[in-house]
């Protein structure tokens, strides 16, 4: 399948830096989104670290033995072992961290695969029907799986944003990796929260259906979270596949 795709990336109408990065790789081979914590420099640096560790661990073992979980666990490690070395450099950095989620496609798999760490997240489109492949290591999202909350209770939730897990922490123990069903005419959507917290599930599906190009679709989704309100930075990468 022929695969087609884009980014973008927005600070938002609220804040002043923009502490999301993304990365699509030139032969598409792979795809990144990280929104970073921890004030504006700390923030920045620690997507950016995280991102570029990822990209740079696929791109140099691309052709190795490795098996894509394999590849991708590394490449998160490689990017918790990033921020943790600025930190310990650079101690005004701290608290820094980042959520990340990352697709790969190797032509020689079976499947794609997916790997994330934080609530950045990645959906599917088939069809009219969006599902959410991966699930937020959240405060949150444990409750629900708990049945300790509704889902319609958690959007509201103070404690919504509460990370279970992220990159830049010596305690790091959870990296969910996983296959991927794609078929032609299916999309992807790896995004940040800065989306998700604007628009619902229904209203991204309709962006990402309605246009045909996936630039234009990129920037239909983050048009629309600012116009909803825009209150924190907005990535999306959006890819296509066409049989």
């Amino acid at each position: 399948m022929q695969r087609f795709f884009a980014g973008l990336t927005d600070p938002g109408l609220l804040r002043t830096s923009n502490q999301d990065a993304y990365y699509l790789d030139d032969l598409g081979r792979f795809f990144v989104v990280a929104d970073g914590m921890g004030g504006h420099a700390g923030g920045q640096e620690a997507s950016r670290l995280a991102t570029e560790a990822i990209y740079q661990y696929l791109d140099n073992h691309w052709d190795s033995s490795e098996s894509p979980d394999v590849m991708l666990r590394k490449a998160f490690i490689a990017a918790n072992d990033a921020i943790l070395k600025d930190q310990y450099h650079h101690p005004e950095r701290a608290d820094m961290g980042t959520t990340a989620v990352a697709v790969m496609f190797r032509e020689h798999d079976n499947h794609p695969w997916c790997a994330h760490v934080g609530d950045s997240r990645l959906y599917r489109l088939r069809g009219a029907k969006l599902d959410q492949i991966t699930t937020d290591h959240t405060w949150v999202a444990k409750a629900i799986e708990d049945g300790e909350l509704t889902p319609d209770e958690s959007k509201h939730h103070p404690w919504r944003h509460v990370l279970s897990q992220c990159l830049g922490r010596e305690d790091l123990n959870r990296i969910d990796i996983q296959t991927l069903d794609v078929s032609g005419g299916d999309r992807l959507l790896l995004c940040s929260d800065g989306l998700t917290e604007e628009l619902s599930d229904p209203l991204i599906a309709t962006h990402l259906k309605s246009i045909r190009s996936c630039p234009t679709a990129a920037e239909s989704l983050v048009d629309a979270a600012k116009q909803r309100g825009g209150r924190d930075n907005i990535t999306v990468v959006v890819v296509a596949f066409q049989d």
